[in-house]
């Protein structure tokens, strides 16, 4: 069996400023603080079951530092590091438990520029009884607070890297399934959106000629189990003085979406329901033509294209100023 990757796992993000980010990602995404280390959070959605899907470190500026995913098996972190390894990828090891839940683990740069990290041993830490849900196949109570997202669902990466070898690298070298990309007719990939799980995507990855820095991360994405959960996330952000994209609706993927900055980091959520399910095992890309990508991207309500988002600077006394913010670096 050869080796491969289970499921999209974490996000490490580092922010200017921790307290907002922790006000955001807790009382407004909804997120529930697996513990504190130091000066770094760990934070997971109610549904989540590996001891955070999110952590959130100090840092000069925002930015996210890798993005880890399970393997499938135990082995497969070694097998993956001599694949990669033998390729000429500089493979750094990572002692278990370094970062805290997850065990021994190897991280590289991906061709895109993106810090990947591969790993399979975790914790699914005890939830005390008063965060605890009565369910058993649930780990804390849901619709606890803010928006209340059920799991980590995908992330969204930009590059300036030849895609020609990063979409190659991501099918061939890590097992990811393109399910649907914008194409050229010279069958130039424009955008991916790739999974190793039905997802439609775990991770999309969009190519651009010129960037201000190869690898940029562009948002993380949480899943809600309705368009209702939706709505209400609505009004919860702009009660919080947030500015928001959506409603809306994607052609790709066919999901619904809303959109919006964490003021700390400047690190884009997207909240995310609907959609379908892959489950054909001889599953064809659907591909998209350049002229097509607007409608891809927004088949109804606000367009995410050529729409910045509008970031508010908050403090205790409220807000500040406004800005739009880019994708972040990493």
């Amino acid at each position: 069996m050869k080796q491969a990757i289970a499921k999209l796992g974490y996000v490490a993000l580092q922010s200017s400023n921790v307290e907002a980010s922790l006000h955001f990602f807790q009382d407004v995404i909804g997120l529930e603080l697996t513990e504190q280390i130091g000066d770094t959070y760990y934070l997971r959605a109610w549904g989540d079951f590996q001891h955070h899907t999110l952590s959130i470190a100090p840092g000069e500026a925002g930015r996210v530092t890798h993005i880890g995913f399970r393997t499938k098996r135990r082995e497969d972190v070694a097998l993956f590091a001599d694949q990669l390894g033998g390729k000429g990828y500089e493979i750094e090891h990572i002692a278990a438990w370094t970062t805290p839940g997850i065990g021994e683990a190897i991280r590289f740069t991906a061709p895109s520029g993106h810090r990947l990290e591969l790993y399979y041993d975790i914790e699914k830490p005890v939830v005390e009884e008063s965060r605890r849900s009565v369910l058993k196949n649930q780990t804390y109570k849901s619709y606890n607070k803010g928006a209340s997202p059920r799991r980590l669902d995908h992330v969204n990466i930009h590059t300036d890297a030849d895609s020609s070898v990063t979409y190659k690298f991501f099918t061939e070298e890590l097992g990811f399934r393109i399910n649907e990309c914008v194409e050229t007719e010279e069958g130039d990939i424009l955008a991916g959106w790739m999974s190793v799980t039905p997802l439609v995507h775990d991770v999309a990855l969009v190519s651009h000629e010129k960037l201000e820095t190869t690898a940029r991360f562009h948002h993380i994405s949480y899943w809600q189990d309705n368009s209702g959960d939706l709505l209400r996330a609505a009004d919860i952000c702009k009660e919080h003085g947030l500015q928001i994209i959506g409603p809306g609706k994607h052609s790709i993927s066919q999901a619904i979406y809303l959109y919006v900055i964490d003021p700390g980091s400047g690190c884009r959520v997207e909240l995310f329901t609907g959609g379908y399910l892959i489950f054909e095992p001889d599953w064809e890309t659907i591909v998209w033509r350049p002229e097509e990508r607007a409608f891809g991207n927004t088949y109804w309500g606000d367009s995410i294209t050529g729409n910045p988002l509008i970031v508010p600077t908050i403090d205790a006394t409220g807000i500040k100023e406004t800005k739009a913010v880019p994708a972040l670096e990493v």
